[in-house]
């Protein structure tokens, strides 16, 4: 295989090498750096989702220090996708990066299991978790019998209220699970009441049912087996755009005790606190990395945070870690402001294999964090009025929006494309572009691709169909354009299984009870229940 010029800009790292790494306990972040829809059909187990269409973006908040090693892949073969993105870090200026030889493809062929699906890592700890434990659960018809007879019993939705409203079992009320341990009694005021946890399919069911359980709460708890899914697949009627949730205030009496329940928990599980002066040092040391992460609501999120936290709600850093962070082996300092919520995220983290801590302060500690940011690309963006005249002067308009927005309404004439993939359209060099985008960052950074093509003449908009409408620009539907096969972005089975397919609904039940007979020994050691052996 001959050598290119970017292979200068990192070097390649074998199957058996990168496998080896992955389990060494040094830190590592491994980077898809396909897009979703790629990613989600198959990947390796310890990826992390970072496509490069949002590489630059994103990165700085998944793998912060620019020392960590860090190893990307694509699909092999013809794909350069791996080798842009290490150009890219590099360019950040990021110096520990490596390809993984052959990308996924030869990964496989190296016998190698790759995985579907996503979350992966923390959706197999949950399917574990009920193992171990031997979490209650209910069952959708029983649930809806009880419910019709009248029982005492309460359905606790523990996903966010955006996914709570998309559907919902009828009367549950919305309760992330990181919000359980704080709420919950408020909600469920009696000691005889049967609290149902559901979320849309079953991690989060279980993690959060568990998690009352591991409290000690007196009510009788169940996990609703398989969700708003498995409700659905027994043709109940689910609720669409509900608006129950918790209240956002917690009697000041009731803390103290709530505080100590956690703690108990806490010390059961071996979770250390840090006050905010050892925080402070690990942020400063340069050969570690050190994610600070505010578990409380987005509500008091957007009041404040410390700086350089990211907001991980509890339930979701369980749900989606890989959505939060990338590198295996960092440190991870949760917090809160009252001490209920963090220790018992960090209980979940530790059985998950992350080195987690509790920061003794919470969201009143001083901090100073100097966190770093890429240097978004100059771009220009039009406004609506602009744009539209900038198209009647014959400019081409290039919408780089995800695939199933373009399908449902875009700027007539206006050609689909997505930043790895935009070397495939036929420019005229001569003609002004306009990246028609979601927000200025992801054209900005395409805009830099598109320049590499010719084009000098690049510019933005971030309006939408609404927006376009009113400027008299003509839109149009393509349902089928792009085809299937194009929109990498998008990953079908995920997304179809609450749009009336009912075949998608089984088949992601399937994949994700399937999960732990897919791991191997090594993965497997990595999780950490109680009483289980070290790895």
């Amino acid at each position: 295989m001959m050598q290119s010029s970017h292979d200068q800009q990192s070097a390649s790292v074998d199957s058996h090498t990168l496998k080896q790494w992955l389990h060494d306990g040094g830190e590592i972040a491994l980077l898809d750096v396909r897009e979703h829809g790629q990613y989600g059909e198959s990947h390796l187990f310890y990826a992390a989702p970072v496509p490069y269409s949002r590489l630059e973006i994103d990165i700085v908040r998944l793998a912060p220090r620019l020392g960590a090693r860090v190893v990307v892949y694509d699909n092999g073969g013809d794909d350069d996708t791996a080798a842009r993105a290490a150009r890219a870090l590099a360019a950040l200026g990021y110096t520990n990066v490596h390809r993984l030889a052959g990308g996924l493809a030869q990964w496989q062929r190296d016998g190698y299991a790759a995985f579907a699906g996503v979350n992966v890592p923390s959706k197999t700890f949950g399917e574990l978790a009920e193992e171990v434990f031997h979490t209650p659960r209910i069952g959708a018809r029983e649930l809806a019998e009880r419910q019709r007879r009248g029982d005492d019993l309460i359905v606790l939705d523990g996903r966010p209220f955006a996914e709570y409203q998309k559907m919902s079992i009828p009367g549950g009320i919305c309760c992330p699970n990181g919000e359980l341990a704080l709420r919950a009694h408020t909600l469920a005021t009696r000691p005889d009441t049967t609290i149902v946890i559901n979320c849309a399919g079953r991690t989060r069911s279980i993690i959060g049912a568990q998690t009352l359980i591991n409290l000690g709460v007196p009510n009788p708890v169940y996990a609703l087996e398989n969700g708003t899914q498995g409700w659905y697949l027994e043709d109940l009627q689910l609720e669409h755009g509900a608006r129950r949730r918790y209240a956002d205030d917690v009697p000041q009496d009731d803390v103290p005790a709530l505080a100590q329940r956690s703690a108990q928990l806490a010390r059961r599980h071996g979770v250390p606190s840090a006050n905010a002066a050892q925080v402070q040092a690990w942020l400063g040391d340069s050969a570690r990395t050190t994610f600070l992460c505010d578990v409380r609501s987005a509500e008091e999120f957007a009041q404040g945070s410390l700086p350089g936290a990211q907001h991980a709600p509890g339930g979701q850093l369980i749900q989606a870690t890989d959505q939060y962070i990338a590198v295996r082996g960092a440190r991870i300092v949760v917090f809160d402001a009252e001490g209920v919520r963090a220790p018992v995220v960090a209980s979940w983290l530790r059985q998950m294999g992350w080195d987690a801590c509790t920061l003794e302060e919470g969201s009143d500690a001083s901090l100073r964090n100097d966190v770093a940011a890429a240097l978004m690309p100059p771009i220009t963006v039009l406004s609506d009025t602009q744009l539209a005249d900038a198209l009647s002067l014959g400019a081409q308009a290039i919408d780089i929006r995800p695939s199933m927005r373009y399908r449902a309404r875009h700027v007539a004439g206006a050609r689909w494309s997505i930043r790895p993939r935009l070397e495939r359209l036929t420019l005229d060099p001569a003609r002004p572009v306009i990246l028609l985008a979601e927000d200025a960052a992801l054209a900005a950074w395409a805009a830099n691709d598109v320049r590499a093509l010719g084009v000098s003449d690049v510019k933005a908009n971030t309006g939408t169909p609404e927006s376009w409408t009113a400027q008299g620009i003509a839109l149009e539907s393509t349902p089928a354009d792009p085809p299937d096969s194009d929109c990498i972005d998008y990953l079908f089975f995920v997304h179809d299984r609450h749009d009336g397919n009912k075949a998608a609904a089984r088949q992601y039940l399937a994949w994700e009870t399937n999960l732990v007979k897919q791991i191997d020994e090594r993965e497997r050691a990595t999780y950490r229940f109680p009483g289980a052996p070290a790895g």
